[in-house]
């Protein structure tokens, strides 16, 4: 599938096309997989080109099927997402709490609409994740993990166990848990 002419018009609507209000009667599936490092895999090569990959991610949407679609107002086109779509980066403190950044570009507030919740990986660990927009998540990134991590506060469950967290926009952000036998 050439690309070019869907890259025109994405550009046309700007920052954030209302995908969630399109319906096309018109749907396919392309050859586009999201890995679960954030890396977007065109026909088994890696889209090299950030400013595609981030046109791409605006019109980007999970029906409630389950499955993500690249949508238009003419067509949609399913995706395959091995974890979730977006991958959180990096993150700003200010004395409210947590920015976050995607690795295409988004700037979240992390609060009440945007909240962490740990949820499993394929690969079966537990780890946050954060809703973006149009039912589309972010994973926590590793090494933000650990940075965050390192500025959390602990919290004693009533099992023994120790919650790991952060408070941002007044809103509890849970980043783990440690058992009872490891806390």
């Amino acid at each position: 599938m050439n690309l070019e002419p869907l890259l025109a018009r994405i550009e046309a609507w700007g920052d954030i096309p209302p995908v969630d209000r399109w319906h096309p009667e018109a749907s396919g599936e392309m050859d586009l997989e999201i890995a679960a490092d954030g890396r977007w895999i065109h026909e088994g090569a890696a889209i090299a080109r950030p400013r595609l990959v981030r046109l791409l991610s605006t019109i980007l949407r999970r029906e409630t099927d389950g499955d993500y679609y690249l949508v238009t107002p003419v067509e949609k086109q399913r995706i395959r997402v091995i974890d979730r779509p977006f991958v959180i980066v990096d993150a700003d403190p200010d004395p409210d709490g947590w920015w976050l950044v995607t690795n295409v570009g988004d700037r979240l507030r992390l609060g009440a609409e945007h909240r962490f919740s740990l949820t499993v990986t394929p690969d079966g660990a537990e780890v946050p994740e954060v809703p973006v927009r149009f039912g589309l998540g972010a994973r926590l990134g590793r090494s933000l993990y650990y940075r965050l991590v390192d500025a959390a506060e602990a919290r004693p469950g009533e099992d023994g166990s120790v919650a790991l967290g952060l408070i941002s926009d007044g809103v509890w952000q849970p980043l783990g848990r440690l058992a009872a036998e490891d806390a």
